[in-house]
Order: C-alpha cells, then structure tokens, then sequence
C-alpha cells in the first residue's frame, strides 16, 4: 500500500507515526523541530488521513506497510518515531524488520494488549454524526458532543472533517475498517521478536498506557529499552509539552 507522507529536513531519514484516529498532521509540531537534523517522513497509516483504505487493518500488514514506503524511497535503514497506535506499528517494524531501523522512540505505549475498550465514546460520537444531513462543522461538533464531552479529543476528531469535490461532508478515516478491526489493533505483541538496538520510551506521567507491570515485556523485546517520564502530560503528551518532547527525542535520536 501506498502511504501518503509529508517530508520536510535534510539529515539521516526518520519515520513519523500518528495514532489512532489521527493524522501525520497530530505530531506536525513534533516532526518540524526534528525536521532541524532530520529528513522527517510523517506518514499517514493505512486508513487515516490522505493515504489509501483498505479492509485489512493488523500490525503486520501496517508494518508491511512501513517497509514498502523505506523501499519506494530507496531507504535502508531509517529511524522510527510512534504515538499510542503508531507506537505499536514502529514496534512491529523493529521486532519483523530489525535491519531496517536505526534507533526506535515511543510514545506513551507498550506491546501489550489492554484489557479495557478505550474508544467505545469516540465510535458512538462519530457514528452519531450525519454526514448526509450536514450544513457546517459546528452540527458535528454538537452531535459528537453527545458522548465525547472533551473539548481537546472532539477538535482532534474533527480534523478528520472534509469537504469532497461535490461539496460534501466526509470522513477521512475509513470509520468502518477501524471498528471492524479494533480488537487486532488493540491488541499487543505476540511474537518472540527481539529488537537490539537502542530504544527510547516515553510516557506521560498522568498516563496509564505504560505500566509498571509492562517493564517485564517490554525488556524482553527491547533490552536496550530506556524509559524518560514526561512530567504534566497524559496520553497526548507530544501535544501538552511538545518543545520538551522534541527536545528529549532530539538527544536520544543524536547521541
């Protein structure tokens, strides 16, 4: 699959990737002040923003995915950045893939299946959304208000917004491939794959994506793995702290 993909900077090639529900656009101001000492590739994963739809949704095939675009663009090895879904996709690229990655970064999630459904509101709001009937973004905005109360997570979900050449309102996100798929992508590693090389995970410290009780498998498959807290930040921390994020990603991608 061909995947759309933002580039910007000049240096050695680092892959950019955004999470669920999301866009190469959601780690722009991540992807810029890397794009200072790196060729940043911010890519669209299958099923999200400009790039292609499809009925298959794993981490396999994503991570196939990955591989194609290094290909396409005559990359050997590149450095892999992940938020929260994208953060599983660049693991599995390491751990089927580990001579095409340089360094690996994660953001604030574990190769571990969650026990708990984390985007039941979001699949009620969007589905509550009328796209036919539609006469501007704020009907959306109240329809998803519904059942996604924060003002943060409706703004995030309604750049997926946009107008096609007919006028009408549309999805960017194929919304039924995601729900159809939605416990393989909630799902963790369950491979015996070994990554390496030098990893960095970060997470937010009002977040509880990454556990204590995940140290044990995450060492298993990254025993190189160093962990940095983002102090103040939740789940989105690349967008509550981005210059310290980017900052903290800089020194680890650099040293």
């Amino acid at each position: 699959m061909k995947l759309y993909a933002r580039q910007q900077g000049e240096g050695e090639h680092l892959i950019s990737v955004h999470g669920l529900f999301g866009s190469q656009e959601n780690l722009g101001a991540i992807n810029r002040q890397l794009a200072r000492k790196f060729k940043v590739h911010g890519l669209d994963v299958r099923n999200h923003g400009r790039s292609p739809h499809d009925d298959a949704m794993d981490y396999s095939v994503m991570a196939a995915d990955i591989i194609e675009y290094l290909d396409d663009q005559q990359i050997e090895k590149a450095h892999l950045l992940g938020h929260s879904m994208g953060g599983k996709v660049v693991m599995e690229v390491a751990l089927t893939y580990p001579d095409r990655v340089g360094k690996l970064a994660v953001m604030d999630i574990a190769p571990v299946q969650y026990g708990v459904r984390r985007h039941d509101d979001v699949f009620a709001g969007l589905s509550a959304v009328d796209l036919e009937a539609m006469e501007k973004r704020a009907d959306a905005d109240r329809a998803l208000r519904q059942h996604v109360e924060e003002l943060a997570i409706r703004t995030f979900l309604l750049k997926n917004l946009y107008r096609n050449d007919e006028g009408e309102y549309r999805w960017r996100m194929n919304l039924e491939a995601i729900r159809h798929n939605y416990l393989k992508i909630s799902a963790g590693y369950s491979g015996d794959g070994c990554f390496e090389g030098d990893v960095l995970f970060l997470r937010g410290s009002h977040s509880d994506y990454i556990l204590t009780e995940h140290r044990e498998t995450v060492l298993k498959h990254f025993p190189k793995a160093a962990m940095r807290e983002i102090a103040g930040t939740g789940h989105w921390l690349h967008a509550e702290k981005p210059e310290l994020v980017a900052r903290t990603l800089m020194r680890f991608l650099e040293s």
